[in-house]
C-alpha cells in the first residue's frame, strides 16, 4: 500500500504544490475535493448527485462529499489528500474510512496568506499562474507561456481573500485542533521555499 498522507493548510498555504510534488515523489494520487467532484458529477448517492447541487451553485452537502471521497480513496494506491476533511464531521468520517500514515499542517502567517493571495495573476488565455513577488513572468503583465494578458481574478482581491481566510478559519481550525488533540499533527513551517517545504514533508512521511 503506498503512502497516505493528509495535508492540510489555508489557502495560499501550498498544498496544490506540495500534494503535486509528493503525488510524483511517492508515486500516489492527488486527491482534491473539487476534483473527485468533478470526476463523479454524476455518482448517485442516497442525497442525489453532485451534479444536482453544482448546478444550483449550491455547497455539495457532507454526506455526498464524503461519499466521493471514499470510493477515490478507495481506487487509490496510496494518496494524497489536499482540501478535505473541510469541517470536523467529515474529519471523524475519514478516521471511519481510512488509517493516515502522516497528518500535515503547513502554517503560514495571515498577512503573508493576503500577499501571496492578492499577488496572484492568471493569465487570461491560458490559464496559467504567475505572481507580483514570487513568480513574475519576463514582461510584466504578459503570458511566457502564450502572451496573453495577465489578470487579478475576483477571489484574489484583498477583501475577498480576507473573508475566505476567516471562512477557513471557522471551519478547519477544528480539524487542526482535533488532529493536534489526537497527537497525530505535524506542523510545517509553510514560510520557507517551497523547495525546503518539501524536504521537511519527505523527512517527516519518510522513504
Amino acid at each position: 500500500m503506498g503512502k497516505r498522507i493528509l495535508l492540510l493548510g489555508a489557502p495560499g498555504a501550498g498544498k496544490g504544490t506540495q500534494s503535486k510534488q509528493l503525488a510524483e515523489k511517492y508515486d500516489i494520487d492527488h486527491v482534491t475535493t473539487g476534483d473527485a467532484l468533478r470526476a463523479n458529477k454524476d455518482m448517485e448517492t442516497e442525497y442525489g448527485t453532485p451534479r444536482s447541487f453544482m448546478e444550483k451553485g449550491e455547497l455539495v452537502p457532507d454526506a455526498v462529499v464524503n461519499e466521493i471521497v471514499k470510493a477515490a480513496l478507495e481506487d487509490a494506491d496510496g494518496y494524497v489528500l489536499d482540501g478535505y476533511p473541510r469541517n470536523l464531521s467529515q474529519a471523524e468520517y475519514l478516521t471511519e474510512i481510512t488509517d493516515l500514515d502522516a497528518v500535515l499542517y503547513l502554517k503560514v502567517a495571515e498577512d503573508e496568506l493576503v500577499e501571496r493571495l492578492t499577488g496572484r495573476r492568471v493569465c487570461s488565455e491560458c490559464g496559467t499562474n504567475f505572481h507580483v513577488k514570487f513568480n513574475q513572468p519576463e514582461e510584466e503583465g504578459v503570458c511566457d507561456e502564450c502572451g496573453g494578458e495577465l489578470v487579478q481574478r475576483d477571489d484574489d482581491t484583498e477583501e475577498t481573500v480576507r473573508e475566505r481566510l476567516s471562512v477557513f478559519e471557522e471551519n478547519t481550525q477544528p480539524v487542526i485542533e482535533h488532529y493536534r488533540d489526537e497527537g497525530v499533527l505535524v506542523e510545517i513551517d509553510g514560510e520557507q521555499t517551497p523547495d525546503d517545504v518539501f524536504e521537511d514533508i519527505v523527512d517527516v512521511v519518510g522513504e
